[in-house]
């Protein structure tokens, strides 16, 4: 059987003065050589690994606190805690220490902390220790004072420390508040305040086991009502014992955990709300505040987890139909109380937590809980809810398609989130934009996992298309039912456009994905005929609805999407050609007629194959590249009419090849002086960087563009141009030979459409 009497977590504190939890696993102290001196060994208790490895220091101050935990310092910020699960063995382990140290066991601390200048240690070591005042009513002045000094010299505040510790001194100041109270004694109150907020300050660990006593806390709160700079006293403990009343709402067997919850609500209070806002000074003078309310945390979550009859009393009174209302939420309110407190472990002990909620069953109680009218409850048992899908999403993901083989659609899980997104009644949507964020994380591809046996993705996407998406959908279907969206949803009403520009967005996102599963689904059922109506709708107003829809066909047509090229030509042409204030359009027409060609050629479509074969889809660097050296090129370095194929396709089939390509070069002279006018009329930017394409469109005709810049619009009026085939074949002179090399980028409406698209994250 392990010796639980040496199992300790190993805690850092980080440099947000919070203790991450380095593992669990067992202490021990042995001679270490490499160390040269007798040392503090922790190994995992899974795997056996080093968790921690240091040498006990003669001269380094080890304190213990609260009988189970020892801290100490190594370097600089760095600061280590071990936190036993039983006290004999830290009781063992500090024998250990102050063994090696040559100190008595009954201390709390083996070294005096000294941060101070040579001339304060020689003054302050020639006395002994730090005496005090007699702790007497007419004395207050004096000892408020003799604090308050101590404060600045963290070796006074050792002795002071000390001393208040070993004369018992906390509770004679406490009896003296009593007498103070009840004489109505206002500057003897004034001062006990500044006492009580100095020996806070002090930082000590066994003066707050006195303070945070059962028999002490009340009154210590009581001191630091009386706080001289406000002109009347606070009313902490009557909040506390009146309004702040503690609700069992399920029976706490275990004493030792009843006292610990009560200490922690109070102390917690005290650092929130009794205690003056610290210093920067201050700040750091109160971290064993924090570091106890922290290991408090720590071990009231262990104690409920380990206390099996409670969290099973806690789900079946939450899922029981004869609960009544006010008592289910106070269960509810526990559990997610109990859930925010977990929130303070560390990824270790968060992930223990959650598996024994999930073993106890929170999932199918949330599902009961959120079917119910209370929306209060509804409220709390959402916040549960993300806890767990922050927490860990692929575990609420297999619950919910495991219950879908037992229920129906209307009462799972998911979808009853779905419906409380979409009736939220909030009307700035504060529960629906939480849920939907859930969802979110739900759907998330990203996060969902992969392995050997299966992919999480497909099932559970699966499982969302067939059993959610309908219910997800069901309001804009319902609104959608005429030919334009009704008014007065409350989850639809906004403007038409706006709903218009998210149904363009979400259409832009999935021909984005360029997957002809999705491109057969829109051409079936003749989803761009909407969007012409709208573009056709909206006329020559210039503005962001315009913009997208463009934007999504100059797409298309750029990434030479065939499919969508050929419906839309098909079927939308007759009502397109006349827009010709951008050429997206008609470049959408040549494409759609080079297809054709290709379809009715395909020798000509081999060959130009052959052609870009070694160039086509470089990256852009090797692109630029090739470019620079087609401008390099001199022209006599070419012979005119020489076809840039390998000779065994010259010698083979030369007659339908060179067609078309001699037909070609007789229209070049023809284009040459068509050129310049070209180049005027696109020029429409100002920009000094010139970038041509050449296409074909037949076997007898041809284009040849020229733009003025990179950034151009496409086929903007006076640009006759549309995209080509990169390395088209044939003898050309300098300036065609560059022309046939380069690809252009084009963005839509130049930089102001750019910034829109942006803006709405539509680009």
């Amino acid at each position: 059987m392990t010796d639980t009497r040496r199992r300790v977590k190993v805690y850092t504190l980080n440099e947000d003065r919070q203790w991450d939890d380095r593992g669990t696993g067992h202490v021990s102290s042995c001679y270490v050589e490499r160390l040269k001196g007798m040392s503090l060994l922790v190994r995992a208790e899974s795997d056996g690994s080093l968790l921690l490895e240091s040498k006990i220091n003669p001269n380094t101050a080890y304190q213990k606190q609260q009988d189970t935990l020892i801290v100490w310092s190594e370097a600089e910020n760095y600061d280590l805690a071990l936190s036993f699960q039983e006290k004999a063995g830290c009781d063992e382990i500090w024998e250990k220490i102050c063994q090696v140290q040559g100190k008595d066991p009954s201390v709390d601390i083996t070294q005096d902390l000294v941060d101070e200048s040579e001339e304060e240690r020689f003054d302050d070591m020639s006395s002994p220790g730090l005496e005090l005042p007699s702790c007497e009513l007419s004395r207050l002045e004096e000892i408020a004072e003799l604090v308050a000094s101590s404060l600045p010299s963290p070796l006074r505040r050792e002795k002071l420390a000390l001393a208040l510790e070993n004369e018992g001194y906390i509770k004679k100041l406490l009896e003296i508040f009593h007498v103070c109270e009840d004489l109505e004694n206002i500057e003897g109150l004034h001062h006990l305040y500044e006492i009580i907020k100095g020996i806070f300050l002090l930082n000590r660990t066994a003066l707050f086991e006195v303070m945070f006593s059962e028999e002490c806390i009340m009154d210590v709160i009581g001191c630091l009502e009386y706080d001289p700079s406000l002109s009347q006293s606070r009313k902490h403990r009557e909040f506390l014992t009146k309004t702040a009343k503690f609700k069992e709402v399920i029976p706490i067997s275990d004493p030792e955990l009843k006292q610990k919850i009560h200490q922690t609500y109070r102390v917690q209070y005290i650092q929130d709300m009794v205690l003056p806002t610290p210093s920067v000074f201050e700040e750091n003078m109160l971290s064993t505040l924090h570091s106890f309310i922290f290991f408090n945390k720590v071990e009231i979550v262990g104690m409920l987890q380990e206390d099996e009859k409670f969290l099973t009393d806690l789900f079946a009174q939450l899922t029981d139909e004869a609960t009544d209302e006010e008592k289910r939420q106070e269960l509810v309110n526990f559990l997610k109380e109990f859930c925010a407190f977990s929130q303070t472990l560390q990824p270790q002990n968060r992930d223990a937590f959650f598996k024994t909620l999930s073993n106890m069953g929170i999932l199918p109680a949330l599902e009961v809980i959120l079917g119910m009218d209370d929306a209060q409850v509804r409220s709390a048992a959402t916040d549960i809810f993300s806890y767990l899908v922050e927490y860990n999403p692929s575990m609420v993901r297999e619950f919910v398609m495991q219950e879908a083989q037992q229920n129906d659609d209307d009462i799972l899980l998911i979808n009853l989130i779905i419906e409380h997104m979409i009736c939220d009644t909030d009307p700035e949507l504060g529960g629906a934009v939480l849920l939907m964020g859930l969802l979110r994380t739900l759907v998330d591809p990203e996060n969902m996992l992969a392995t050997a046996n299966k992919t999480e993705k497909t099932e559970f996407l699966g499982f969302f298309y067939k059993h959610c998406m309908h219910v997800l959908t069901a309001p804009l279907l319902a609104n959608t039912t005429e030919d334009k969206p009704s008014k007065g949803n409350a989850t639809l009403d906004f403007g038409n456009s706006t709903v218009i520009l998210c149904a363009l967005r979400f259409k832009r996102k999935i021909i984005g994905l360029k997957d002809e599963f999705y491109n057969r689904y829109i051409m079936k059922s003749f989803l761009f005929e909407p969007v012409v109506k709208a573009f056709l709708n909206n006329g020559s107003r210039y503005n962001l609805m315009n913009s997208a829809i463009i934007e999504m066909f100059e797409f298309i047509r750029v990434e030479d999407i065939k499919s969508l090229t050929a419906h839309v030509i098909e079927n939308y042409w007759k009502a397109l050609e006349d827009v010709d204030y951008v050429q997206t359009f008609k470049g959408l027409k040549l494409r759609f007629e080079q297809q054709r060609e290709r379809q009715d050629n395909p020798k000509l479509d081999s060959m130009r194959s052959i052609l870009r074969n070694h160039r086509y889809r470089r990256d852009a660097r090797t692109l630029e590249d090739e470019e620079e050296m087609w401008f390099n090129t001199d022209e006599d370095d070419m012979e005119d009419g020489e076809a840039v194929v390998p000779p065994s396709d010259k010698t083979k089939n030369d007659e339908d090849i060179m067609d078309p390509i001699s037909k070609f070069m007789e229209r070049k002279k023809l284009k040459e002086s068509e050129e310049k006018e070209v180049l005027l009329k696109t020029n429409l930017s100002g920009r000094q960087s010139p970038s041509f394409k050449l296409s074909f469109s037949s076997g007898t005709k041809s284009n040849l563009t020229s733009q003025s810049s990179a950034s151009n619009l496409p086929g903007s009026p006076g640009s006759p141009g549309s995209p080509g085939s990169p390395g088209s074949p044939g003898s050309v002179s300098k300036s065609t030979s560059q022309m046939a090399a380069i690809t252009t980028k084009v963005i839509l409406n130049g930089d102001r459409l750019t910034s829109l698209l942006q803006t709405r994250n539509l680009l």
